[in-house]
């Protein structure tokens, strides 16, 4: 474990001895978003990442009146520290943390270290009861742009005019130019390979094998051996933003790098017209 709990971590014992504290609101975001219904950490409120983080009709973050609304639902007020947990090594777990720290929360947004997986292999209790709290008044702030890269400052650094590092924390096979995408998934560009410049850190690489981060000083040293040591700004991106923000987490909240998260990532890129790709494979897409 990283730390038992940290500006930014919770470990699942420090959830389990905090879930009935009126001060904390504990959140689900699941890549599979039918498992809140099948259990849950007891009183957390769900949140789907398909509907609920995001516009439904432009692809873009939830907005500000949006998320305030929801938040005001599940009784977050100024003073409520947010735990959120998730499945698939809470891949969309740190994607909410990043929304939330966009709209100003900082590190009242937390991650729980392990999320669903280690909750679950402790043998710590779940239930499918849905929780009902009183609403808020909830004021957030407007977004905060410097945590969310988008396509011109990824070309800014790919082409050069900013001296900055990019992350891809996609597979090998996905950066090398192999595949398109994962198997199975729907998102998908018409381009293979990569940005120039990015550096290949697979997010799994800094994650031990009960879904914790790995301590601080290896995570420090393995982005240390990509040239990545905190000294120039970093981009992280993946397919759809999703893993990076795990990465982004590790390298913003957790080693304190000034990091921004790419949500267009692979999709928006590899679909671009007009942008520099590198693709060591030579893939082409062929419609299929």
């Amino acid at each position: 474990m990283t730390t038992a709990a940290t500006d930014s971590l919770v470990t699942v014992d420090w959830l389990k001895d905090h879930l009935t504290d009126p001060k904390v609101r504990v959140f689900e975001v699941s890549v599979d978003t039918g498992v809140y219904e099948k259990g849950h950490i007891p009183g957390a409120v769900d949140l789907n990442w398909h509907t609920d983080l995001v516009d439904t009709v432009n692809r873009d973050i939830a907005s500000r009146e949006k998320l305030q609304a929801q938040l005001r639902r599940a009784g977050v007020d100024e003073d409520t520290t947010v735990i959120i947990y998730g499945d698939h090594n809470n891949w969309f777990a740190a994607w909410g943390v990043w929304v939330l720290d966009v709209y100003g929360f900082g590190t009242r947004a937390k991650l729980l270290d392990g999320g669903r997986k280690l909750w679950e292999a402790r043998g710590l209790p779940l239930t499918t009861a849905v929780p009902a709290y009183e609403a808020t008044a909830l004021e957030l702030p407007g977004r905060d742009d410097g945590l969310r890269a988008r396509l011109a400052n990824t070309l800014d650094v790919a082409e050069g005019r900013i001296d900055g590092k990019l992350v891809d924390i996609r597979s090998p096979d996905e950066y090398l130019g192999k595949v398109f995408a994962p198997e199975g998934v729907k998102e998908l560009s018409i381009r293979a390979g990569h940005i120039p410049g990015a550096e290949n850190v697979p997010w799994a690489t800094i994650v031990n094998e009960d879904g914790t981060y790995k301590p601080l000083d290896e995570i420090r040293r393995i982005y240390a051996e990509k040239g990545i040591d905190g000294t120039k700004p970093v981009i992280t991106y993946c397919r759809i933003g999703e893993r990076s923000s795990h990465t982004w987490f590790a390298l913003k909240r957790l080693l304190g790098y000034d990091a921004r998260n790419y949500d267009g990532s692979w999709t928006e890129y590899g679909n671009a017209v007009g942008v520099p790709v590198v693709n060591r494979s030579g893939t082409v897409w062929l419609g299929k």
